[in-house]
């Protein structure tokens, strides 16, 4: 990859997109930024939601140094803290009582450990969200997130205006109702769903560590952050939490610091009404040090030598238990469930105003509080130019390290990759595609710098294991394969996590098809939050044979192609094996799922990495004009048998089409001028064939075609038996296509 000395890695451009609800401010001007070498300069507007703006500060411009702002946790004068820490809690109380809706008990009971951590412990630039060794914050409580949204106010980010905080939740709003890393800068990824937010900061530690292992040298310590989290006890009582934080202790992530908020409440009153383990207990079984801060409210020292504690545990996460009162301040509502998930309403807030010694209008910042905070902008910007100069020394000394890390950090893929990935023949011996996807990782994994991923305790099974690199564990993060264990939520969050680290990382994993049940809420928040996660589910259908109903998914595929932003591959064979990995990689912003077969598939004449591309192609037709007599429709293991009631078709004299449905996301972004060569309105006989569920396939086959599938659970058989007694042959295919003629 090219390089200048002139350019640096903050500037490059992270997908600029128009944000989902067409929202804009007039508070952030028009600029423009230079780019690496190979990217053209992009203009950058408030509706370029996810950048990498470039920071033109020098040393000379000002003369804080970095380490003098992050790393010394001195006090600040105790006066300036207390109003610091008011002033959030009253953004927040100010915000969701403008809204009438939201959650307010949170923020002010954490308030202080967000101000401490935000102004006095993390480093980062607001001018510049996406700074590469910034430290990461997670508010895995993702429904406190006025919290979060009040010290980006406070930090100085522009994503978060005065105006924005006055149209918190509502339509177009830059600060939805829980953190979305699509919608606000300086959120790192999307929570709500309790626990998933832990778990993504159990993959952005994993990214820290692994780079960190690879790419700093003993003269240059290039990769050095820290991940913070805050959680609730409705994220420790999810399952997804336990999974994530079980594989954080094991692999021994240093740098995750979790804040556990211990206020004792839920929406349905008092955790002791269903949550009375031993929290801290259970985290020490895990690997992780323990800390109790028991004033939470109060206790700024408390927090801070916490804080300080934990830095010098290298080996472990630290988990902080952080003793709080949710809705401090609040004279009739703190500590209850009436302050978790509603507004305080008119006269509590002026109540809790009188409290707390709060004169101000709402939204108001004293000018000293602004003051105080103001200094984060400028050393913000000093950190990052040092660590601009440190990687230009780096890039100096270690080129081809660089190069790579460069690639990770931008997302720019490097020249020619999709080179490496293999080609097939029908000459070619038959293979499962599980197998044939193996051979696609491994070639993927010798040219793209930032792939990485591994299975739920199925590598042998799905095949996934990259041959040429060791396991990725506490002693050797510097390899590539990630052993999640029997954890399939955990496993799916923690790659989202990676996957949000740095846009050149390429996380994978994988199990069983069915077993995606058991990682529908990752999926979803993949798919939501924009995180490119490749999930690679074997064992896709009946086809799997003996392990019966249990392990056979039947309703999978069609649920996943109704769920926004994801690709649903079912690919026939090698050749649109390697057409899904190829689309997979280049789509950072969609996951992708291929749902791969066990069983033994020919290598078909007709297929093809670009026509995998398109969703939906030709794969063979003997007709003319655009009429063939039938269009015969498959996808994945039943391509073969459309393939077969074909020529069985033509030997009666029929013009038979055959298409390849791959992935209907893709088919449906294509032109109407080429879906009409595929499927021409004019011919109604039609006959799809997928070993699944039918659901949704009239959208293609019409009204007058037919849809060949499985609409009730599977069996135990082997596979030849299995397809016969639930008619998926190409008997069936031949039959229907005379009936729908």
């Amino acid at each position: 990859m090219a390089s200048s000395s002139s350019l640096t890695l903050s500037q490059a451009i992270f997908s600029p997109s128009l944000p989902r609800h067409g929202s804009s401010s007039s508070s952030s001007p028009s600029l423009s930024f230079s780019t690496f070498s190979g990217l053209k300069s992009t203009p950058f507007t408030s509706s370029h939601r996810r950048i990498l703006t470039s920071t033109t500060v020098t040393k000379q411009q000002f003369s804080v140094r970095a380490s003098a702002a992050v790393e010394t946790l001195e006090k600040t004068d105790a006066a300036i803290v207390e109003k610091s820490v008011n002033t959030i809690r009253f953004l927040a109380i100010d915000a969701v009582e403008k809204a009438n809706s939201g959650h307010p008990g949170l923020p002010m009971g954490c308030a202080p450990m967000g101000h401490i951590l935000y102004d006095e412990v993390m480093k980062y630039n607001p001018k510049n969200p996406y700074w590469f060794n910034r430290d990461r914050f997670v508010l895995s409580a993702g429904h406190g997130c006025m919290l979060q949204y009040a010290l980006l106010h406070l930090a100085g980010y522009d994503s978060v205006q005065e105006d924005d905080l006055k149209s918190f939740r509502q339509w177009g709003s830059r600060i939805p109702g829980h953190p979305e890393n699509f919608e606000t800068p300086g959120v790192e990824v999307t929570t709500g769903p309790l626990g998933q937010g832990i778990a993504n900061a159990v993959g952005l530690a994993v990214a820290e560590k692994h780079l960190a292992a690879r790419f700093n040298k003993p003269d240059a310590e290039i990769v050095d952050h820290y991940t913070y989290v805050i959680l609730g006890d409705g994220c420790q009582m999810e399952g997804i939490s336990n999974e994530a934080c079980s594989l954080a202790g094991h692999w021994g992530l240093g740098k995750l610091i979790a804040f556990y908020d211990d206020n004792h409440i839920s929406i349905d009153g008092d955790t002791e009404i269903a949550f009375t383990e031993d929290v801290s207990a259970r985290f020490e079984s895990l690997g992780w040090h323990v800390i109790w801060v028991k004033n939470g409210n109060t206790g700024y020292d408390e927090i801070r030598a916490a804080i300080k504690e934990a830095k010098a545990v290298k080996d472990k996460p630290t988990m902080i238990k952080v003793t709080t009162t949710i809705g401090f301040g609040s004279p009739n509502k703190a500590n209850s469930y009436s302050v978790h998930g509603s507004a305080l309403g008119a006269k509590e807030v002026e109540a809790t105003r009188n409290n707390l010694g709060w004169p101000y209008e709402p939204f108001h910042v004293p000018e000293d509080v602004k003051s105080h905070w103001s200094r984060h902008t400028p050393e913000g910007a000093a950190l990052e130019t040092e660590w601009n100069a440190k990687f230009a020394e780096y890039e100096k000394k270690y080129p081809e390290e660089a190069a790579d890390l460069k690639s990770i950090i931008t997302g720019e893929l490097p020249a020619g990759w999709e080179k490496a990935l293999p080609t097939y023949t029908p000459e070619s011996p038959a293979d499962a595609t599980r197998n044939l996807s193996q051979q696609n990782l491994n070639a993927l994994a010798k040219v793209l710098p930032g792939f990485l991923g591994g299975s739920a305790d199925l590598a042998s099974s799905n095949m996934t294991l990259l041959k040429m690199f060791g396991d990725f564990q506490k002693n050797t993060p510097e390899e590539r394969n990630l052993r999640f264990g029997v954890r399939e939520h955990g496993m799916g969050a923690i790659c989202n996590g990676i996957a949000l680290h740095s846009l050149g990382l390429i996380p994978y994993c994988a199990t069983f098809f069915v077993f995606t049940d058991y990682m529908r809420g990752a999926m979803r928040i993949s798919a939501l939050s924009e995180a490119g996660v490749i999930y690679v589910m074997t064992h896709d259908s009946i086809g799997l044979g003996e392990d019966g109903p249990t392990h056979q998914p039947i309703e999978h595929l069609a649920s996943f192609r109704a769920m926004p932003n994801i690709l649903m591959f079912r690919p026939a064979d090698g050749n649109e094996t390697a057409g899904a990995y190829k689309v997979a990689v280049l789509k950072r912003k969609t996951p992708s799922i291929l749902a791969l077969s066990r069983q033994k598939l020919p290598q078909l004449a007709g297929t093809s990495i670009e026509g995998a591309a398109k969703g939906g192609y030709i794969v063979s037709d003997n007709s003319s004009g655009n009429k063939p007599d039938v269009i015969l429709i498959g996808t994945g293991s039943e391509l073969e048998i459309a393939v077969k009631a074909a020529e069985e078709l033509k030997k009666e004299g029929k013009t038979v089409r055959v298409v390849s449905f791959v992935c209907w996301e893709l088919y449906d972004e294509q032109s109407s001028e080429y879906k009409e060569s595929v499927l021409p309105s004019s011919v109604t006989a039609r006959v799809s064939i997928e070993a699944g569920s039918t659901f949704g396939w009239q959208k293609f086959v019409g009204d007058k075609g037919k849809a060949i599938g499985v609409d009730g659970f599977g069996a135990s058989a082997p596979a030849d038996k299995i397809y016969k007694e639930f008619g998926i042959t190409a008997e069936a295919v031949v039959a229907a296509a005379k009936q729908v003629s």
